[in-house]
């Protein structure tokens, strides 16, 4: 099957959508499938080896020049793949300033306005190439943000368009408006011509359901996997005479809950005076203060010493993260849409500590290996961190089970055979 898989990349980070993205786009190439994953606004970075090709639509640089100099809409085609040039907005992504979603709201209206939007010539070469090179029996966008293409892409190719959701709604809630509303209602417009929206989690859908007017049978549950080739022979360090250790595996950022977790293990550090804090994740510069805040508070408790940041950590950094940590726990505020981390930690075999919320039930539910609290309850969460630490060789059977689980279930290779079952759905019924 011919297959185009739309990706949109995150400025200067590692991007667990990227991630999975890239995943199931090489999963469907293992499976004889002519997949090409196709990064949009920056190149992919992901901390395994990328399947995207090497060509950039909707580059980042192009369209917000288009945005704001009218002159920069007339540019001949040459200058516009100049300046979508992967290695010059990778070059530029990653010396970014960490802008963020309230600074955006012109350019988003814009790009979902698609050829009515000033980066209309980004529609025309994105849709010319698809049409004229290409011609996909499907096409997949890992978000509807990226989706002003669609309604040209229904009326020059035709072929089934389907949508994952992963995290669309973190994004535009944090557009001022007018900008917020007029994005709600183009993407709701664009909705009415998307064939299947895909999420992980059923409480996810339901969210996305009620926001963008989906009909009930628009959209379905494809259970979030991971690549699990480098967890099939990982071995966790024997069991040494070490302080326990807790460990959070995300973005350093409010939404993903790191004060949370240093409020709880503050409270928790006063009673097992040996426990230790891990922390890994991508910190952006717009996020430099909030860490800050955070280090002060657990200087001002006296645990410095006992916590540590791996800065932000490739692969091999990350198994060896996982490796040294006996229980992760990312108490996001916000509403998680899916929760990679939490496969990769069951995939190393460490058990999870999550927020009753979002995702995360029917996450546990489905592979165990955790535990659920209140969301946003640092008491409760340093309690059932204290029970987790306080026995550890219950916590390493726990994340076992889990491993077991993943390893099992919950594969990349799995879920590009579901999804390659819902696109011949599609096909035949088109």
């Amino acid at each position: 099957m011919q297959i185009v898989y739309l990706t949109a990349g995150a400025a200067g980070m590692y991007c667990g959508s990227c991630l999975h993205d890239n995943a199931v786009a090489k999963a469907l190439i293992a499976g004889g499938h002519d997949a090409l994953l196709v990064p949009t606004y920056t190149p992919i970075l992901t901390d395994e080896p990328s399947v995207a090709r090497g060509q950039l639509f909707y580059g980042g640089l192009n369209v917000y020049l288009q945005q704001i100099f009218p002159l920069a809409r007339l540019l001949p085609r040459w200058a516009d793949r100049f300046l979508s040039s992967p290695k010059l907005v990778g070059w530029i992504a990653s010396r970014s300033m960490g802008t963020t979603a309230d600074k955006l709201g012109g350019l988003t209206v814009s790009m979902l306005q698609g050829k009515d939007g000033n980066q209309r010539k980004e529609v025309d070469r994105l849709v010319d190439w698809l049409a004229s090179d290409i011609r996909p029996q499907a096409i997949i966008f890992s978000n509807l943000l990226i989706g002003g293409a669609i309604p040209e892409i229904r009326k020059r190719i035709g072929c089934p368009i389907v949508v994952i959701l992963q995290g669309d709604d973190a994004f535009f809630d944090q557009l001022t408006e007018p900008f917020r509303e007029q994005s709600m209602q183009l993407l709701r417009q664009l909705a009415k011509q998307v064939d299947l929206f895909l999420v992980h989690s059923r409480a996810y859908g339901e969210r996305m359901q009620a926001r963008l007017g989906l009909r009930p049978d628009q959209w379905q549950v494809t259970p979030l996997t991971l690549d699990t080739t480098d967890f099939v022979n990982f071995e966790r360090a024997a069991s040494v005479d070490r302080p326990p250790v807790i460990g959070y595996l995300a973005r350093l950022a409010p939404e993903k809950g790191l004060h949370v977790l240093a409020d709880a293990f503050i409270e928790l550090a006063a009673k097992h005076p040996k426990v230790r804090l891990e922390i890994a994740g991508w910190l952006g510069p717009q996020h430099h203060d909030y860490w800050a805040q955070i280090q002060r508070r657990l200087a001002d408790a006296g645990l410095t010493d006992r916590t540590r940041y791996w800065g932000s950590v490739d692969r091999a950094g990350k198994l060896e993260f996982l490796r040294s940590i006996d229980v992760l726990s990312v108490p996001v505020t916000h509403f998680e849409p899916k929760g990679l981390f939490v496969l990769e930690a069951l995939a190393a075999g460490v058990p999870v500590v999550l927020p009753a919320h979002a995702a995360f039930p029917e996450l546990v539910a489905r592979l165990g290996g955790g535990h659920l609290v209140p969301l946003g309850d640092v008491h409760a969460l340093a309690e059932q961190l204290a029970s987790v630490v306080s026995d550890l060789p219950a916590a390493r059977a726990l994340g076992a089970a889990g491993r077991t689980e993943v390893l099992t279930h919950a594969t990349s290779q799995q879920e590009a055979v579901r999804l390659v079952e819902i696109l011949t759905g599609l096909l035949r019924g088109a």
